[in-house]
């Protein structure tokens, strides 16, 4: 299959990284290399790109889609390492770094991966496909206060007690091997009126295993302290969430960069000698266009995030 994902916010990214032709941009999170695509093109010979990415699948595609660019690196890693990447790689500053942490659509739709609550697939749901730890191991291992702690903070599933015990009877009988039998435990554990009205009943359990799997908000807050001390004056960090969890740590994360004091606010000046260094650029957030989302629905939840290196 094909690695597809629509770039999100994509015309509001390029134009908030306020890119320099011969400036150096870290793509954190390349995917399909939509963003990238767009990146390299505004640069000249001098200019150069990182791209990033945990997923063999998304390097070898965005290869193939980048190979006409002679300015271009990529680099198997998570983003959380960005720091040891630019100084294997002997970059001191950069002059912009992106991250879009959602899912990919390719990842979203490949049955095998097990990212989807729509398709068979075995309980997988790694985006590194090397790391031995999978959803098979949460959802067959961990114990009922793990996954309910799991499934009610990753996932902010009100019937997260009452799936988790569930998921235990049915271990009883065999290990949960599948998405599908997944979805008819978390289907028989929520209640009707609730499972009409809501959205898909498995949506909130996957996307919290999802997290836990693979540590998606374990890493954010560090690897935002990480890139900024790499980016050079001037130089800006644009983050794509796609639930309230993420968009919270990067506003959280931007709000101490930008106000690091730690003086109680009775005292008449700064004591503790911690200085600003950025200007947050989105006191809210970018969100879709309706013609975004006319196009591409599954971009209705992003919200874009810039700060500024000062």
């Amino acid at each position: 299959m094909e690695f597809k994902h629509v770039s999100v916010l994509l015309d509001e990214c390029i134009e908030n990284l306020n890119i320099k032709p011969d400036g150096i941009y870290v793509d954190c999170t390349l995917g399909g290399a939509g963003h990238s695509s767009e990146i390299v093109k505004r640069l000249n010979e001098k200019g150069r790109l990182i791209g990033i990415d945990q997923d063999k699948d998304a390097l070898k595609a965005a290869g193939e889609r980048l190979k006409e660019f002679k300015n271009v690196t990529l680099v198997h890693s998570n983003f959380h390492d960005i720091k040891n990447v630019l100084e294997s790689l002997d970059i001191g500053e950069v002059d912009g770094i992106l991250m879009d942490l959602g899912v990919s659509s390719y990842q979203l739709d490949t049955g095998d991966r097990g990212f989807s609550y729509m398709q068979d697939a075995p309980l997988d749901m790694r985006m590194n496909r090397e790391i031995e730890f999978s959803a098979y191991d949460i959802v067959n291992n961990y114990s009922e206060e793990e996954i309910t702690r799991v499934i009610k903070e990753f996932g902010e599933e009100k019937f997260a007690k009452r799936i988790s015990k569930f998921i235990l009877n049915a271990r009883e009988t065999k290990n949960i091997e599948t998405t599908l039998e997944l979805v008819d435990i978390i289907k028989a554990a929520i209640p009707a009126k609730a499972r009409r009205e809501g959205p898909h009943p498995a949506k909130r359990t996957f996307q919290a295993i999802r997290i836990e799997v693979n540590k998606e908000l374990d890493i954010i807050n560090k690897t935002i302290i990480d890139g900024v001390s790499k980016l050079s004056k001037g130089g800006r960090m644009a983050i794509i969430t796609f639930h309230s969890l993420e968009d919270r740590i990067v506003k959280n994360s931007y709000r101490d960069l930008e106000n690091p004091c730690t003086c109680p606010k009775e005292f008449p000046i700064c004591v503790c000698g911690k200085t600003k260094s950025v200007k947050v650029l989105t006191r809210k957030p970018i969100e879709p266009s309706k013609e975004e989302l006319e196009i591409n629905p599954r971009s209705r939840s992003a919200k874009l995030r810039v700060l500024e290196k000062i």
